[in-house]
């Protein structure tokens, strides 16, 4: 047989918008089948869809040649079939375990057998060389081996057919590259996989072959091998995309940032941050390139006043601000796109027009004595949608939670970039995102630079960093050990500082 998944003329609707609009696809045993679209493209529902998420107003689905229908995730269990979300589903006080085994527990007569599972899961663990432990609480452990728990998690329930929404959105180069090892040893035993991403690069390293999407409808299926990166952008854009970003030459000012012996503590109390030393100037974007977890979260925090200051002081503008309120900090002119887009950067069960005024709600003319001015808010919020190119079904009332990642993410660089403040501080603001808004997001950031604007940008992304920055500051340990100027380092000399050699200079030679 051909065909392992069939879905056929699928259509879902939402309030104002078809997600799917009448697409195939045809997935083959034993390929890694890669599903490439823009950020609300339809790739996540038409996922959905397959798990049993959500039903579609038209269309049929096939497994392994039959025709089913997926009510709801546990079908899609019975059939074979297994999704990695984008935000994981573990509870974060269980062991890896007990998440695992969640809604299908082994018992012992009516006690819970947990040693049969977790000897089940070490196997598991050894075969796909996932090296997890049973025994680890979720939240001990770190994002990429939390993803591979999810994995675990489907193969438990002997899934054949495994569906990876943006699985290398969270994590760091090193976690990628294992797991697409992991992927083709999956695949080597049998296993289907399809895989949501927009990244190129990942799509050409692992998939077989690709169907493209383009606002909810399908597009073509190609095969990976000798199909360009530039031909697959341009199916799932819709035109041309420039990949290399367009800038001149930096004209830095005055110092606008200055942290000075910084040190700052993690959740467990443990010094994250360690006297770290910082100059942003006007008019340049400096970017802070490191492996996850060497303090950039606690820095950054520190600087916007999410996380509390042990010792060292940060200057804006040559004010001190080291221990203003939030609200003060904002308001002397700190812009922040933050790395976690729920947590920190949306209120998801407000309208997308709430979430951009957020910042400055209780300022004229969006409010007066304390009413707010829904007229004037909506106006604004319209003005941003367009400008932005924030794509939702139902405008400024739009609830936040329902538009895709990609859109939300947009909706949170309108809100911090349209008040053009003295800095942005840019985490992962491309995360998730497709080629098209990638490049957009990009413009944006030197567009602030040349208004004379300071920009600190932290990524896990080296392209982005040694693209986009005008200087690059590595983080080891909670300390910036070595700033460069981004055209005289290269990857190899940054991916040598990121892991602690302080030889990064001889990779040159």
């Amino acid at each position: 047989m051909e065909y392992t998944i069939e879905m056929l003329g699928i259509r879902k609707e939402f309030p104002g918008i078809v997600a799917n609009d009448n697409v195939t696809l045809q997935v083959k045993s034993g390929e890694i089948h890669a599903l490439l679209g823009e950020n609300g493209a339809g790739k996540s529902t038409l996922m959905s869809i397959l798990f049993g998420m959500y039903q579609p107003e038209a269309g049929s689905i096939k497994v392994n040649g039959k025709e089913v229908t997926i009510s709801n995730p546990n079908v899609a269990n019975e059939l074979g079939i297994g999704m990695v979300h984008q935000h994981f589903k573990l509870v974060e006080v269980f062991t890896v375990t007990e998440n695992i085994i969640l809604g299908m527990e082994p018992t012992k007569g009516i006690v819970l057998d947990k040693q049969i599972a977790a000897k089940r899961i070490q196997e598991l663990s050894d075969q796909y060389g996932l090296m997890v432990d049973p025994d680890a609480l979720i939240q001990d452990i770190s994002v990429g081996m939390q993803q591979r728990v999810e994995i675990l998690k489907m193969l438990y329930r002997n899934a054949d057919i495994l569906i990876f929404d943006e699985p290398t959105a969270v994590l760091t180069p090193q976690e990628i590259e294992e797991l697409m090892h992991i992927m083709e040893r999956l695949k080597a035993e049998g296993k289907s996989i399809i895989l949501i991403t927009h990244k190129l690069k990942e799509i050409k390293a692992v998939a077989d072959r690709c169907t493209i999407l383009r606002k909810g409808k399908y597009i073509a299926t190609v095969d990976v091998a000798p199909t360009p990166e530039h031909e697959m952008a341009r199916l799932m854009v819709g035109r041309e995309v420039n990949f290399k970003v367009e800038k001149g030459p930096a004209h830095p000012g005055a110092v606008v940032l200055e942290v000075e012996g910084l040190e700052v503590s993690d959740n467990r109390k443990l010094k994250a941050v360690k006297g770290l030393n910082l100059e942003v100037k006007a008019g340049e974007i400096f970017g802070i390139a490191g492996i996850d977890g060497n303090g950039q979260a606690e820095l950054v925090e520190a600087i916007t006043g999410l996380r509390p200051i042990n010792a060292g002081k940060v200057m804006l503008g040559g004010n001190d601000i080291t221990h203003m309120s939030i609200r003060n900090k904002t308001e002397k002119g700190i812009g922040y796109i933050p790395e976690d887009r729920h947590k920190f950067g949306l209120v998801l069960d407000y309208t997308l027009a709430e979430n951009l005024v957020l910042q400055n709600y209780y300022l004229p003319p969006f409010s007066k004595n304390g009413i707010l001015n829904h007229d004037e808010i909506e106006k604004y919020a319209e003005r941003l949608i367009d400008e932005f190119d924030v794509r939702s079904g139902q405008g400024p009332s739009t609830p936040a939670r329902s538009m895709s990642g990609g859109n939300q993410q947009k909706a949170i660089i309108a809100r911090e970039v349209d008040r053009s403040p003295a800095l942005l501080i840019a985490s992962q603001p491309t995360r998730g995102l497709d080629v098209g808004a990638i490049e957009y997001i990009h413009k944006r950031l030197i567009a602030e630079r040349d208004k004379g604007k300071a920009v600190l940008l932290i990524s896990f992304e080296l392209d982005e960093i040694l693209n986009v920055s005008d200087r690059i500051g590595v983080i080891y340990e909670g300390q910036i050990v070595n700033v460069s100027d981004a055209d005289k380092t290269n990857e190899n000399e940054l991916g040598l500082l990121m892991a602690g050699s302080k030889k990064g200079g001889e990779a040159n030679a």
